[in-house]
């Protein structure tokens, strides 16, 4: 009797201990790889640091040829290093999942195999002896025989029982971790797709980069002409829409409105530094609200609600309006639109969310640097409409168009602002 106990302990003993040295062999490889895959995105990362460095410094040097060409690629070379960290990190988080379900693998053979081997044993037990294990014990010579018989049996399903229960917590708390690297894999799979707006922003940053070659037929001289030219084409165009819009006959109702201060519409970006407000500026008027943001910096919905527009007004007369836009109506009276964008990854028709990724900050149209504009309407008065521009030569306009009363502070149903976010 009692050597079968001591089988039985064997058994068990080495079925835990063989699946641990396996498991620790599999995990040891995986950390491996782990490890290096941390380590490229660490190297990625100081890359990054000194390429946006090198883009700070010339974004403060002298607007020349020169520099406009190195300031497009350095942007280029950082966006290529975002894209391959991204690709790394969603690397190495699958290397974890499959780490942890390796592991639940494993406590899960263990605990079918221990079973397996106990039943297998005390099935044997039956099968071999002739008398049960109660007359086996009782079989003994003393009472002191009869007692160790029993509390070895005891002893022996409880310890068996309390490996069981330690492996099956362990086996719980690592499923517990494998959905939450799960989760963060879906939210890596998403900025997986910014990737691909990336790579349209690389192939668009490089097209901007031939075309200005191309123009100024790498002379200073022409630089500066085609500056100016785009400055005055700016001006007669902000006039000429102006005096459009004026003319755009509206009622505003404030009762179909939100209710100013109450926060209906979220932060269009994740880290806000706001650089103009809505208001007077430089003499003029901004319809709007300007936020600090690099090439490439993710731009999200405000509200629920759907993208009934997008365009590029530089195709019509480069660097004399929105640039790249994006025209969403919300469900909640508001409408807004995102202009100067990098890339635009929204659809017209596409349903949206608070948060939702719709494009990527850029410098197009006219804009003096990278940033947000972020322009905000009573629904009732605005629309995405085609316009003709006499101070682009003609040219037609397709963008959204409202009446100067129906433009809305942005800020009046945005979170309340904070003192650290506005640029001093």
């Amino acid at each position: 009797m009692r050597n079968i106990i001591f089988k039985t302990f064997i058994i068990v003993f080495l079925v835990f201990i063989y699946s641990s040295y396996i498991s620790a062999q599999t995990a040891d490889d995986l950390k491996v790889q782990i490890n290096n895959t941390n380590d490229q995105i660490e190297k990625l990362n100081n890359e990054i640091k000194v390429l946006s460095s090198q883009i700070a410094i010339t974004s403060e040097e002298k607007n020349t040829l020169a520099n406009a060409i190195k300031d497009l690629t350095l942007k280029k070379n950082k966006l290529i290093k975002e894209r391959e960290k991204t690709e790394k990190k969603i690397s190495a988080t699958g290397l974890i999942i499959q780490t942890i379900s390796n592991e639940i693998d494993n406590k899960k053979e263990t605990i079918d195999k221990s079973k397996e081997s106990i039943a297998t044993l005390i099935k044997s037990l039956y099968q071999n002896d002739d008398a049960t294990i109660l007359q086996n014990i009782l079989s003994q010579d003393n009472l002191s025989d009869i007692s160790r018989e029993y509390n070895d049996i005891v002893g022996l399903n409880k310890e068996i029982g309390e490996n069981i229960d330690i492996i099956s917590t362990e086996k719980d708390n690592l499923s517990k971790s494998k959905n939450k690297k799960e989760e963060e894999k879906k939210a890596l799979t998403v900025l997986k797709k910014d990737l691909i707006t990336k790579e349209l922003e690389i192939s668009q940053n490089k097209k901007e980069k031939d075309s200005l070659l191309a123009e100024t037929k790498n002379k200073e001289s022409n630089y500066k002409k085609l500056l100016l030219e785009q400055q005055k084409r700016k001006e007669a165009f902000e006039k000429s829409l102006e005096d459009y819009e004026a003319q755009l006959q509206f009622i505003l109702n404030p009762k179909i409105l939100p209710k100013e201060g109450s926060g209906v519409l979220s932060w269009p970006l994740e880290n806000i530094i706001v650089t103009s407000p809505f208001g007077s500026r430089w003499g003029k008027f901004h319809y709007g609200m300007d936020f600090r943001a690099k090439v490439g910096t993710s731009v999200k919905a405000m509200a629920m609600g759907t993208v009934e527009g997008t365009g590029d007004t530089d195709i019509a007369c480069k660097g004399a309006s929105f640039g790249k836009w994006v025209f969403i109506r919300y469900n909640n009276g508001l409408s807004s639109t995102y202009g100067h964008l990098s890339s635009i990854s929204a659809t017209v028709g596409q349903k949206v969310n608070a948060g939702d990724i719709v494009a990527l900050s850029g410098n197009t149209g006219s804009s003096t640097g990278p940033h947000l504009h972020v322009a905000v309407y009573a629904s009732t008065g605005v629309n995405v409409d085609t316009v003709p521009s006499k101070s682009c030569g003609g040219k037609v306009f397709t963008q959204p168009i409202a009446a100067l009363n129906a433009y809305l502070n942005p800020s009046l149903y945005l979170p309340k602002m904070l003192a650290n976010m506005i640029k001093k």
